[in-house]
């Protein structure tokens, strides 16, 4: 018998006036006591003190304050850690009295008498104080879910604006989301993060990481005994840090600088999603990593780290030295017009380049500020340190700016910054394979030689020829004026087409033409626009009854085609391979990631690099075509939306589901799904297990389970690269999350597959533990949702269903002003205004 049931039984023993004393007692007893269980306190006040043992604990419950002992340490440090990480050793992000710890128990952190914070022991001798400058009265302390420490009025409480000290502007080694680090731009400095000493000691190490304002911020690691720099980031460009390429995707843009004054500005990491633990540090041997939570593993993951390879140590090849990871083993070079250091020759034939290089010729600088000298250009690279900026209104005072200036050895002209010069030798400058800036490298006119000389008889030669090609075309176009009126399809003869065969529920049937005998073509099955190809490796697309799509999509195709050229997009050739288990014999690991490489660089020219930037819309494994030589050529360009070079996004009276325009993430998702099919050889919406509807949901599985390999197609298991088909479904994983901003960009996608040894952050999986399997499995789609005024006001149930699903998780999400524009844009259909929701 329990002690709940004993309970029951002896109350039953007593009268009701009875029962009433003794609740009263216990009531009373119930008040005595309170004070022996825990309370959870984010502040004290003036004469409240925080003891050895006891803590304080934000808000949201995110980080705690207390005394705390490193592992196999037994001084006792005040520091701040995460709340909910406990199951292992705490992750301090904070440490006030790192260069003095308390031997035993005894320690006390108050406010003391002048103001400041103190931490002392039990005789009374003060270890560490805030000291501040600010000497007032009625004073609390308060702990911040962001991890910052603030001291400050009663008034003030919980405003970090108002406070008189703060511990983020007494930073250790970490700094967090959502908190300022300003930087003094007239005095060049900003607060240091400084490392432990080693793992186990929060004193100060040997390095320390900080912004560095001059020309434009940049983020630089010292070598704190040697004075010496490390490794730094590049120049800020109001979007990324230029030197490190991939923190596009990595970060999310999530860095702001904003100014305060002429002499006063701070950078600022916005974490949007609160709930993914994300922490940057300068760890003990100098290493500058960015960390996120993984729940699932219960550890830190690195999402990066620098320097990660041999290049991006400081100023590897030497002065006038540019330095090129690929280019192994000799990853160093001269720049354009220099040669390597005569005093250090042999050193750098033998694979040391810190002697650098040397000028050829001198530059020519007259008294008077004129000069011969010219510019040699190289894109793509890491630009130097040291620059300074100066203020001009276009490229070309910028060059008439370092011309003017004998000590001017180059310049570049940055979006978002402006014009910077470099005085001083050119150091630390890194060639990228994507991304990076332009540099201007001052040369004097005989090593510009040859190129100078055909530059100007080029710029003279284009516009001449240009004047004679332009009238032999006015002159052709008159001559045979009365023949191209008369071409009609094509030049006034009819021609026959080929005979093409239609498939119909996994049948041929033949369309009767009449034509040359020599097309024997064969139909392949595809799910609204058939497919054909023949001996002649033609490819014949027609609008099909079934379909979906109209004349509007065949016209807004062949519009696109004939506009866009790229070896992995298609054009008039091309061929597509069934799925059929002989066929995919022949699809072996080599050809599948060739295709896969293929795949990916095609949806970046369409994303980036073609004239006119297309979101695809409907990528699928059936709108990739192969050539004989299986190179892929992506097709089907109906469902394609053309948007600006400065836009990331299209409006569209078509709603994506997950994020409610569609995005180039929409087609990062699609790339991924297809990437699930090629290396496991099967289709998405049509695999079925015992636990799992779709492809998607069982890679989600495999993946949270460790079990990744599963995922490749048993005919090439035994044959492929392992090691590259787990990083490329790594990719897929990351492409297939479903917050858009989590997934990468496609110029990231192809750095990853192609990169070797790069690491990768670990993707997200949705929280679907609130949602039904019916919205898991609309949401899982990865489908866009085609809504019109007729579909919402005629009464389309089922599409009705899908909307309220993505606004249920929109909400769940937080994403109040997704559902917002969302609601705006469906009362929009209702009145008849929909083309004024999709222009605005």
């Amino acid at each position: 018998m329990n002690f709940c049931k004993l309970f029951l039984i002896w109350e039953m023993g007593f009268t009701h006036k009875a029962l009433t004393t003794l609740h009263l007692v216990s009531f009373i007893l119930l008040l005595h006591f309170l004070p022996v269980f825990p309370q959870i306190i984010s502040r004290i006040d003036e004469g409240q003190s925080i003891r050895d043992g006891e803590t304080l604990v934000s808000a949201g419950r995110v980080f705690e304050l207390g005394f705390f002992s490193p592992e196999n340490s037994s001084l006792r440090y005040v520091g701040i850690w995460y709340y909910r990480i406990q199951n292992q050793s705490r992750t301090v992000v904070w440490v006030a009295n790192r260069n003095a710890p308390i031997s035993g128990d005894s320690g006390v952190f108050n406010i003391g008498i002048n103001g400041s914070l103190i931490i002392s022991d039990g005789s009374g001798d003060v270890y560490w104080s805030s000291s501040n400058s600010v000497v007032t009265s009625n004073l609390t302390v308060m702990l911040m879910d962001t991890g910052n420490l603030a001291l400050s009025t009663v008034e003030n409480a919980g405003d970090d604006s108002n406070a008189i000290w703060r511990s983020c502007d007494n930073p250790t080694d970490t700094y967090l989301p959502n908190l300022r680090v300003y930087l003094n731009i007239s005095r060049g400095d900003s607060h240091r993060f400084v490392s432990w000493k080693n793992p186990n000691d929060p004193a100060n190490g040997n390095y320390s990481m900080g912004v560095d304002p001059r020309g434009s911020p940049q983020v630089v690691v010292w070598n704190d005994q040697s004075r010496r720099r490390l490794w730094r980031s590049g120049h800020w460009n109001y979007q990324i840090f230029v030197g490190i390429p991939q923190m596009r995707s990595l970060l999310l843009f999530g860095f702001r600088l904003v100014p305060v004054d002429n002499d006063l500005m701070y950078f600022i990491f916005n974490n949007p999603n609160t709930t993914v633990y994300m922490r940057f540090l300068i760890q003990w041997n100098g290493l500058v990593q960015q960390l996120t939570w993984n729940d699932e593993t219960s550890q830190w993951s690195v999402m990066l780290s620098q320097p990660s390879t041999g290049c991006e140590e400081y100023n590897k090849c030497g002065n006038f030295g540019i330095c090129r990871t690929i280019s192994v083993p000799n990853i160093c070079t001269c720049m354009e017009g220099f040669d390597p250091n005569p005093d250090s020759r042999d050193q750098w034939n033998r694979g040391n380049w810190s002697g650098g290089c040397v000028r050829r010729t001198p530059l020519e600088c007259n008294s008077n500020g004129t000069s011969n000298d010219g510019f040699w250009q190289r894109t793509g690279v890491k630009l130097p340190d040291f620059a300074d900026r100066l203020v001009v209104g276009s490229s070309g005072d910028c060059e008439d700016g370092c011309l003017s200036n004998c000590s001017c050895n180059a310049y570049a002209y940055v979006s978002g910054v402006g014009c910077l010069i470099w005085g001083g030798d050119l150091v630390d400058v890194e060639q990228f394979e994507e991304g990076g800036e332009t540099l201007f490298i001052r040369l004097a006119d005989s090593d510009l030689g040859s190129t100078k000389k055909v530059s100007r008889t080029v710029a003279i030669a284009v516009p001449v020829t240009g004047v004679v090609v332009l009238g032999i075309i006015v002159w052709l176009l008159w001559r045979y004026r009365q023949r191209l009126k008369e071409c009609r399809n094509p030049c006034g003869k009819a021609t026959n087409p080929p005979p093409v065969f239609e498939a119909s529920n996994g049948q041929e049937t033949s369309v009767e033409t009449s034509g040359p005998p020599d097309y024997e073509g064969k139909a392949y099955e595809g799910p609204s626009l058939p497919l054909y190809s023949s001996r002649q490796e033609i490819a014949v697309k027609r609008l099909s009854k079934s379909s979906g799509q109209g004349l509007g999509e065949f016209k807004n195709e062949m519009i696109l085609i004939a506009k866009l050229q790229h070896r992995n997009l298609v054009r008039l050739l091309g061929r597509r391979k069934n799925a059929n288990p002989k066929r995919k014999a022949e699809l072996d690991w080599k050809t599948r990631f060739k295709i896969i490489e293929g795949i990916a660089r095609g949806l970046l020219y369409l994303h980036r690099d073609s004239r006119l930037r297309i979101i695809h819309r409907d990528l699928k494994v059936s709108n990739i075509l192969l050539d004989e030589e299986m190179n892929p050529k992506i097709s089907d360009f109906g469902m394609a939306r053309i948007f600006g070079g400065n836009q990331n996004e299209a409006n569209t009276n078509r709603v994506y589901a997950m994020e409610g325009l569609f995005s180039v993430k929409s087609d990062v998702y699609s790339f991924g799904v297809l990437l699930l099919e090629i290396i496991s050889g099967q289709r998405n919406n049509s695999f079925r297990s015992a636990d799992s509807t779709n492809l998607i949901r069982h890679a989600w599985k495999l993946w949270k389970e460790g079990k990744g390999e599963e995922l490749i197609d048993p005919l090439i298991l035994d044959s492929c690269n392992k090691n590259e088909a787990l990083q490329c479904i790594h990719v897929a994983m990351l492409c297939v999350q479903s917050s858009a901003i989590q997934r990468p960009t496609m110029s990231s996608v192809v750095f990853m597959l192609e990169g070797e040894n790069t690491s990768l952050p670990q993707p997200n999986e949705m929280d679907m533990t609130s949602l039904s399997s019916v919205e898991m499995d609309l949401i899982m789609e990865g489908r866009e949702i085609n809504i019109s005024s007729n579909d919402w006001a005629g009464g389309n149930d089922r599409k009705r269903k899908r909307v309220l699903c993505f606004l249920m998780y929109q909400y769940q999400r937080n994403r109040i002003s997704d559902v917002f524009r969302f609601l705006v844009f469906l009362k929009a259909v209702s009145h008849g205004a929909l083309g004024r929701v999709s222009n605005r």
